[in-house]
């Protein structure tokens, strides 16, 4: 199970580092109040899920808040956690034209990829989509699957969405899943949604263009298999 990026807290009055909690995993911290981290561990180990829990605010050390997602196993164990890389500072033609990511959110370092019983799990969020040496990367680590929540813009998501995920898909021979935010938000903002999953071959096998709700489909792994050594592509690669 996949969340969206930003899935308990989007558009935060004063920047969502307010609501930042510490990571209960690190030294310390066992102890401390995540309601957050908590709650989404209980709910892996109740439904005995794999939960990757979309985005949330884990404090930095500079004051602000890495976009943390965080992966839960079907006992309520945490299995790894990623931090956002890529920063969405950027200008766009709606209604709030001028997002600063950086403002309240520190980027993060280095790439997660975890073991599931799906198989091998990589993890970006959002606007990392745009940047396919971290895919490649992930791949390379040997990722069967990459969970991608998101809260893509509705014209960067109209123009690119499918097309960007579809093609991170195709170019690492593995399945995506690309969950998104949707709709008009208290902020003002509007995302485009269009949940997906993707399989090796770029299909789209399952998808929630609007509204609220849940797609599912079947990971084959013995089609990726098929795939990988009719078209080896990864096993081409050549460094110019």
């Amino acid at each position: 199970m996949v969340l969206p990026e930003c899935a308990l807290c989007f558009g935060t009055e004063g920047g969502w580092a307010t609501l930042a909690e510490p990571d209960l995993t690190e030294p310390g911290n066992a102890s401390a109040q995540a309601p957050m981290q908590r709650a989404l561990s209980e709910l892996a180990a109740e439904f005995g899920l794999c939960l990757v829990a979309g985005t949330l605010p884990i404090l930095a050390e500079d004051g602000r808040a890495y976009a943390a997602s965080l992966v839960y196993g079907p006992d309520g164990a945490r299995l790894g956690r990623y931090d956002k890389i890529h920063l969405f500072d950027v200008d766009v033609e709606d209604d709030t034209g001028r997002y600063r990511e950086s403002t309240h959110t520190h980027p993060g370092r280095g790439i997660t990829v975890v073991d599931t019983p799906l198989g091998r799990l990589g993890l970006a969020v959002c606007y990392d989509v745009r940047f396919p040496e971290l895919f490649r990367a992930l791949a390379e680590q040997g990722a069967d699957l990459i969970a991608l929540p998101a809260a893509f813009t509705e014209p960067t998501g109209e123009a690119h969405w499918d097309t960007l995920v579809r093609a991170r898909a195709i170019e690492n021979q593995c399945y995506l899943l690309a969950a998104g935010q949707q709709g008009q938000h208290a902020n003002g903002r509007r995302t485009w949604g269009h949940t997906m999953v993707v399989d090796p071959w770029g299909r789209i096998l399952a998808q929630l263009p609007q509204g609220e709700g849940v797609v599912s489909a079947e990971i084959d792994r013995e089609e990726m298999a098929r795939i990988r050594h009719r078209l080896p592509a990864l096993k081409h690669r050549r460094m110019p």
